[in-house]
């Protein structure tokens, strides 16, 4: 299988997508760019950004079956030696396209009360980053009020809107398309425009 390139300065790289992540975090909503970095098969740039960034041996992943090709495997492998999870309560990192359903979401470890930060992130590859159904944010990182439109799967949309579990637990979800990424991190209120 053909090994594909990581970052091409992996130490100055890393370290920018990493600011630029947790920029990401800090401010939900906002839209972030990740500039020359590599897609990987059918991983978007900026969703190989996050891997290539947050795992690592310790950090076992979970990939939707559209995402998992013997050639995304092998450089995930060999770029950050991240393993896939064997069990459901193992998975640090998730990486799904817009076919993300209900029971996939609720199998996420969601932390517990006393482990909060055991709740995995959740990268969703969607369509675009803006579109015509408005969600209105709200919580820490927010001065008041943020509104977004990403087009996103139901599953995922009612998920946000629902919020099955209290805070602290839940998800941090980032959204990518093409090199930009916006994150809606568990503290954050999602409603209805």
């Amino acid at each position: 299988m053909t090994l594909l390139t990581g970052f091409d300065q992996p130490i100055e790289q890393s370290q920018s997508a990493f600011r630029l992540i947790l920029k990401a975090l800090s401010e939900p909503g906002v839209i972030v760019e990740l500039p020359n970095c590599p897609a990987w098969g059918a991983l978007n740039a900026a969703s190989t950004a996050v891997i290539l960034t947050l795992a690592d041996q310790e950090t076992p992943l979970q990939l939707c079956v559209d995402l998992k090709s013997e050639q995304v495997l092998t450089n995930i492998r060999f770029h950050t030696g991240a393993p896939l999870a064997t069990r459901q309560e193992d998975i640090h990192l998730a990486v799904w396209d817009d076919q993300l359903r209900p029971a996939e979401l609720s199998a996420l470890p969601h932390g517990n009360e006393v482990s909060p930060e055991f709740g995995a992130t959740l990268v969703v590859q969607v369509a675009a980053l803006a579109g015509s159904h408005t969600l209105r944010l709200s919580g820490p990182g927010i001065e008041k009020q943020r509104e977004i439109a990403p087009p996103l799967p139901a599953a995922l949309r009612a998920y946000l809107l629902e919020r099955p579990q209290r805070f602290p637990l839940g998800l941090d979800i980032i959204l990518t398309c093409g090199e930009r990424l916006m994150a809606l991190p568990r503290t954050t209120r999602v409603e209805e425009c």
